[in-house]
C-alpha cells in the first residue's frame, strides 16, 4: 500500500477530561478552531521561545485563547467569511454571526430557525459595467425545504436576501460554482443557480435519483445502508457531495457514487467499489478521501482509477475537515484534518516525488502513470521525464507479459530510445544489441515455425500494413479522460500482472522469444521502427549530417539536442558524439527492421533498399545472400553507393548462359542498362567499362545509357561517351552524333565537323568491294550537310572528290555553303544532269536572299525591270549555264526556256536578253513576254488598289473629325467643346487658366 498521508496528532483530550470535541474549523497559517462541548478554543502553532529543538518530541498546537460559553448547544458547523472576519456557526437548528477575532456573537439568523446545514464560499467577480473586481462571499442555508442566500460584496453585507423552495427537505449543501449549488434532499440531488434561480435534477443511479421508472442500483435505489438503518429504526444516510478536480464532483449517497461536471451533467464513468457507506467524503489533491466511522478507517483512492491506494487506521474517528482554497491557498490540497471525540489528526502529506517512487517500486505503474497526469509540473522535478521514464516500464512489463501491440504502441507514444526496445529482442533480430543469450536452438526453432507458418505470417502482415494501430487509454496514458469501468479493471489487472510478474522473475532474466511468440512480437516492431527511422530522417541527412534549422519540415519548439535525447539512451555531452551516436543509433534502427522484414516478410525488405538508408552493408549483403535475395541486394547497394560491387554481380549474372532461377531477374543487359542509366554523370569511368558488354550483346539496348530521354543520360560528358563509341563502333559513334545534335540541338563545332565526315566516309564506301552504307544513309547525309551551320565547308570539301558519282550532291551542297553557286550548279547541270534539283536549288537560293534581304522602304516596291543596276540573281546563272556552257558542254534549250517561262520576271530584262541567241525564234520566247507583261500589270493594278484604299480611309477620318456626333468611338467632331471655369486649372502645372491661350489635343 501506498503512504501518501501520515496522521499525527494535534489535540488530545486527556482522559480525566469528560469533554467532547464536536466542530472544527482550520484556517489561516496552521490556525484551528475547535468547539469542545460549549466552549470555543483557538490555537496556532508554538511560539518562536517554545518550539522545540531538534532532539526533543515537537508539539502539535499550542492553545492560544479559549472562549467560555461559546453555545449554549452542540456547535455542528463552523465556517468563516474571512473578508468580512466574520465567522458562521449553525447550533441547535439556527446559524449564528460571531466576531471572527473576538467571537462575541453579532447576530443571530432568525429566518434559519430549523436550518440543517449552510456553506459559504467566495469568489472574486468582475463588474459587468466597470469590469472592476470585487471579492463576493455567500452564504446559502438550508431550512428545511428552503435554501435562504445572504450575500457580502466587498467585506459588506447586502442588504436583500432571496428564497428557494425546493420539492423536498434539503440535508446538505455543498458549493459547485461561485453561482452554483449542489443541494442533497432526502431522496435526490439538484443543481440550483442562485443568480436564475433554476433549479436542475441531477440524473444518478440508484439511491443517488434517475429518471421516472429507471432502476439504477441494487434493491431498486434504496441502499444496503439504508434498509439496515431502517431496520433498526434508525435515518438514511445523508447525502454527500466534494470538489474534484477542475469542473468535477462526486455525488455519495449510500454506497451509491456518482461524478458530474459543474453543469449537473454525469461524466459516464464507474461508481467507486464501497462496501460500506461512508460518513464523509473529500478530496485533498490530487486524492479522493473517504471516512469509515464504523471501522475507524480513513480510504485514500486515485479519483481517476479508483484504486484503493492506503487505508489509514484512526479510533473512532468521525468527522473529516478539508480546508478550502479560497480560505487559504495554505490548506490547497496540503493537508486536511480528521476528528474524533477525543482527537484531532493532521493529516501529513509524503512528498509526491517520494510517492512515484513508492509506487514504481512496488510495480503500480498505472497508478504511478496516473498521478504524475494528475500533478501540475511545478510540484516535480522533471515530471515529462519521470512520465517518460514510468511508461517506458510499463511498456517493458507489458513486452514481458507477451501483450505485444500494447507494449510497443506505448513505446512509440512516448518515443522510447530504439535501442531500449531492440534489445528485448533476440539476437536474430536484434543482433548483438540483444539482451538475451544467443540461443541456436531457439534461432533455429523460430526459423522452423516461419517456413511453416508462411501463409499466416503474409495475411497478417498485409493485415497489419493496412490498418493503424490504435492505443486505448490505458496504453496511452490520457489517465485525464473519463474511463469506462472496462478500462478500470484492465488497468487494476495490469498492475497486478505487472507486480506478480516483478515478484516472480528475475530483473535481469527474460524468457526467450521464439516461434509464434517471436513472430508476434516482430510484427508489432515494425510500425515501432518505421516511427523512429521517421524521427530520425527529421534530424538526419542521408549522408550522416545534422538538417539545420530552416531544412528540418517539423514546426516543434524543441531543440535538436531535446529531440536527440528522446531518441538516445545516453547522451554525450560533445555535439559531434551526439551526432555520430545519432548515425549509429540509425544505422540500428535500419538494420533491425531489415532483419524484422527478413524474417517475417521478406517481399518488404526491397522498398527499404530503395530509399535512403542506413543499414549495415555486411548484415544486408549475408543476409540476402543466403537466402538468394540478389536482386534486393543489387538495390541495397546502388542505395548505399557500392556501384562497382553490384555492376559486377549483374556482369556476372548476365552473362551467365544458364539462368539462376533465384537470380532469374538479373540475366541479360537489361538489369545492367537499366541500373547504368541512374548513375550520376561523375561516374562516367564506371559507366563506360560496364556498358561495354551490353553494347556487344545488343547495341540497340546498350545505346539507351546514352540515349535515353532522361537528365543523367543528357548530361554525361559528350566528348567521353563520343571517344569511347568510335573505338567501339562507328555507326555507333553516328548514332550519338545523330542524337545530341537533332535532338539535343548541341552546337558544338567539333561534334558537327566529325559528323559530317563520318557521313561522308560512309557515302565513300557505297560501291566498294560490294559494301553499301545503312538505308537511309545518304538522304541523312545531305539533309545534315545543308541544314547544319556548324562544320567547316572548306574541310568538308577536300574530303568530296569531284569524280566520285557518289559525293556529287554532297559536293554541290559543301560549295553552296560556300557560296560558290555557279560550281554548284555546273554539278547539278553537267554532272549529275538534272535540270529538276538545278531549279530546286535556285529556288532554295533565291528564298533565302529574300528572307536576309532589307525590306524596301515605305511606299516604294522594287520591281524586276528595276533591277538593271542590281546583283545578278541565282536563275540568271543557271541561265546563262543552259545558253553559254563551257566547252565541250553543248547549250540545252529546253531547260532554258523552261527557266524564262518560270522565272523570267525575277531577271533583268537587257542582261536576260543578251544571253538568247540571236537564232532563237521570237515564237519560243512567247511564254517569257507574256511573264514580264503579266508581272509589270500585277505591279500597277497593286498600286491602283492601295491608292483607292488611302483614299477611302482618308474620307473616313475627315467624316469621323467633321461628323463625329452620334458615331461610336467618336470625338465628338466640331461639336467637340470644353468648358472652362475659374476653378478649372491645368492638369501638368496645376495654374489657373483665367486669360490663357487654351491647346486641346485630339484624342
Amino acid at each position: 500500500m501506498l503512504s501518501a498521508f501520515t496522521a499525527r496528532p494535534i489535540v488530545e483530550l486527556k482522559q480525566r477530561d469528560k469533554s467532547k470535541i464536536e466542530s472544527i474549523l482550520a484556517y489561516g497559517e496552521a490556525q484551528v478552531n475547535e468547539v469542545i462541548d460549549d466552549a470555543a478554543a483557538h490555537n496556532g502553532p508554538p511560539a518562536e521561545d517554545q518550539r522545540p529543538s531538534s532532539s526533543s518530541k515537537p508539539n502539535a498546537v499550542d492553545l492560544m485563547r479559549e472562549e467560555e460559553k461559546f453555545s449554549k448547544h452542540k456547535v455542528e458547523q463552523l465556517a468563516i467569511v474571512k473578508e468580512a472576519e466574520l465567522l458562521v456557526s449553525l447550533s441547535n437548528g439556527v446559524v449564528s454571526i460571531h466576531d471572527l477575532k473576538t467571537y462575541q456573537l453579532q447576530e443571530t439568523l432568525l429566518k434559519t430557525k430549523g436550518a440543517t446545514a449552510f456553506a459559504v464560499t467566495s469568489n472574486i467577480v468582475k463588474d459587468a459595467s466597470t469590469g472592476v473586481p470585487s471579492i463576493v462571499s455567500r452564504l446559502a442555508v438550508a431550512v428545511k425545504r428552503r435554501v435562504i442566500l445572504w450575500s457580502w460584496h466587498d467585506s459588506e453585507l447586502h442588504s436583500d436576501t432571496s428564497e428557494l423552495t425546493l420539492v423536498t427537505g434539503v440535508k446538505t449543501l455543498t458549493w459547485a460554482t461561485g453561482t452554483k449549488l449542489i443541494a442533497g434532499l432526502t431522496s435526490t440531488y439538484v443543481l440550483v443557480n442562485v443568480e436564475t434561480s433554476a433549479v436542475t435534477d441531477v440524473i444518478g443511479p440508484g439511491s443517488i435519483g434517475g429518471a421516472p421508472g429507471q432502476d439504477g442500483g441494487r434493491f431498486g435505489g434504496v441502499g444496503v445502508s439504508t434498509i439496515s438503518y431502517m431496520g433498526l429504526g434508525g435515518v438514511a444516510p445523508k447525502p454527500l457531495a466534494t470538489h474534484l478536480g477542475e469542473g468535477e464532483m462526486l455525488l455519495a449517497k449510500d454506497i451509491n457514487t456518482l461524478f458530474i461536471d459543474t453543469e449537473g451533467h454525469s461524466l459516464g464513468r464507474r461508481q467507486i467499489p464501497w462496501a460500506v457507506a461512508p460518513e464523509a467524503i473529500g478530496y485533498s489533491y490530487p486524492y479522493l478521501l473517504a471516512l469509515q466511522a464504523t471501522r475507524g478507517t480513513l480510504e485514500v483512492r486515485n479519483p481517476e482509477t479508483l484504486t484503493l491506494l492506503q487505508t489509514i487506521s484512526l479510533l473512532n474517528a468521525s468527522q473529516l475537515h478539508i480546508p478550502q482554497p479560497y480560505i487559504s491557498l495554505a490548506h490547497a490540497g496540503k493537508g486536511f484534518l480528521v476528528l474524533s471525540d477525543r482527537c484531532i489528526w493532521r493529516m501529513g502529506a509524503l512528498g509526491y516525488d517520494s510517492q512515484i517512487n513508492a509506487l514504481v517500486d512496488r510495480s503500480r505503474l498505472d497508478e504511478a502513470i496516473s498521478l504524475l497526469n494528475m500533478l501540475e509540473d511545478a510540484l516535480l522535478m522533471d515530471k515529462e521525464g519521470r512520465l517518460r521514464e514510468i511508461k517506458m516500464l510499463k511498456a517493458q512489463s507489458l513486452f514481458d507479459l507477451r501483450r505485444y501491440r500494447e507494449s510497443l504502441d506505448l513505446f512509440t507514444e512516448v518515443s522510447a530510445p530504439p535501442q531500449r526496445v531492440i534489445q528485448l529482442f533476440p539476437p536474430i533480430i536484434a543482433g548483438h544489441t540483444s539482451s538475451h543469450p544467443k540461443a541456436s536452438d531457439g534461432v533455429k526453432g523460430a526459423e522452423e515455425s516461419t517456413n511453416e507458418d508462411k501463409t499466416d505470417s503474409v495475411k497478417r502482415e498485409n493485415s497489419g500494413m493496412n490498418e493503424q494501430p490504435k492505443l486505448d487509454e490505458k496504453t496511452s496514458g490520457d489517465f485525464g479522460s473519463s474511463r469506462r469501468s472496462t478500462d478500470d479493471s484492465r488497468t487494476a489487472s495490469d498492475d497486478a500482472a505487472t507486480s506478480s510478474l516483478a515478484a516472480s522473475q528475475p530483473s535481469d532474466a527474460r524468457p526467450m522469444l521464439e516461434g509464434k511468440d517471436l513472430k508476434a512480437a516482430t510484427a508489432e516492431l515494425r510500425p515501432f521502427l518505421v516511427s523512429a527511422r521517421t524521427r530520425l530522417q527529421r534530424y538526419l541527412n542521408p549522408d550522416g549530417t545534422l538538417k539545420d534549422a530552416q531544412a528540418r519540415s517539423d514546426t516543434a519548439a524543441s531543440s535538436v539536442q531535446e529531440a536527440q535525447e528522446l531518441l538516445l539512451a545516453h547522451v554525450p555531452a560533445s555535439a559531434e558524439e551526439r551526432r555520430q551516436q545519432m548515425v549509429e543509433t540509425a544505422r540500428l534502427v535500419d538494420t533491425t527492421l531489415f532483419r524484422a522484414y527478413m524474417f517475417a516478410s521478406p517481399s518488404l525488405a526491397g522498398p527499404l533498399f530503395r530509399l535512403d538508408n542506413f543499414c549495415d552493408p555486411d548484415v544486408v549483403k549475408e543476409k540476402l545472400i543466403e537466402t538468394g535475395r540478389y536482386n534486393d541486394l543489387v538495390d541495397f547497394l546502388y542505395g548505399k553507393g557500392l556501384h562497382q560491387q553490384a555492376l559486377e554481380l549483374l556482369e556476372r549474372f548476365g552473362k551467365q548462359e544458364q539462368r539462376d532461377e533465384k537470380a532469374s531477374q538479373l540475366a541479360g543487359p537489361q538489369r545492367t542498362v537499366a541500373y547504368l542509366q541512374n548513375l550520376p554523370p561523375e561516374m562516367i569511368d564506371l559507366i563506360l567499362h560496364f556498358v561495354s558488354w551490353p553494347l556487344d550483346e545488343n547495341p540497340e539496348f546498350g545505346m539507351e545509357v546514352f540515349l535515353a530521354d532522361s537528365e543523367r543520360a543528357e548530361t554525361l560528358p559528350r566528348q567521353r561517351v563520343l571517344d569511347f563509341l568510335e573505338k567501339k563502333d562507328r555507326a555507333l559513334a553516328v548514332r550519338y552524333l545523330k542524337h545530341i545534335i537533332q535532338e539535343l540541338d548541341d552546337r558544338t563545332a567539333s561534334f558537327h565537323q566529325r559528323l559530317a565526315e563520318d557521313y561522308i566516309q560512309g557515302l565513300k564506301q557505297q560501291g566498294v568491294s560490294g559494301r553499301s552504307a545503312p538505308p537511309g544513309w545518304e538522304e541523312d547525309a545531305l539533309k545534315f550537310l545543308r541544314s547544319s551551320h556548324n562544320y567547316q565547308p572548306y574541310k568538308v570539301l577536300q574530303m568530296l572528290s569531284a569524280d566520285d558519282p557518289n559525293l556529287y550532291e554532297a559536293r554541290a551542297i559543301v560549295l553552296s555553303k560556300m557560296g560558290q553557286h555557279r560550281q554548284a550548279l555546273d554539278i547539278y547541270v553537267f554532272k549529275m544532269k538534272d535540270p529538276g534539283k538545278a531549279e530546286d536549288y535556285c529556288n532554295q537560293v533565291q528564298l533565302a536572299e529574300i528572307s536576309t534581304a532589307t525590306a524596301p522602304k515605305k511606299g516604294q516596291r522594287s520591281s524586276a525591270t528595276d533591277l538593271e543596276d542590281k546583283t545578278t540573281s541565282i536563275y540568271h546563272t543557271l541561265l546563262s549555264l543552259y545558253l553559254s556552257p563551257p566547252p565541250p558542254h553543248k547549250p540545252q534549250w529546253g531547260p532554258a526556256l523552261s527557266i524564262l517561262a518560270k522565272h523570267g520576271a525575277r531577271m533583268p530584262a537587257l542582261s536576260t536578253l543578251d544571253l538568247i541567241p540571236e537564232v532563237l525564234p521570237i515564237k519560243e520566247l512567247e511564254s517569257y513576254f507574256r511573264g514580264r507583261i503579266r508581272s509589270a500589270n500585277t505591279i500597277v493594278n497593286e498600286s491602283r488598289l492601295i491608292s483607292s484604299l488611302r483614299s477611302s480611309l482618308a474620307f473616313s477620318e475627315e467624316a469621323r473629325l467633321r461628323l463625329g456626333d452620334g458615331i461610336p468611338s467618336g470625338n465628338g467632331g466640331r461639336n467637340r467643346h470644353v468648358l472652362i471655369t475659374e476653378d478649372r486649372v491645368c492638369g501638368v502645372c496645376y495654374k489657373r487658366f483665367g486669360g490663357s491661350a487654351i491647346k486641346v489635343l485630339p484624342k
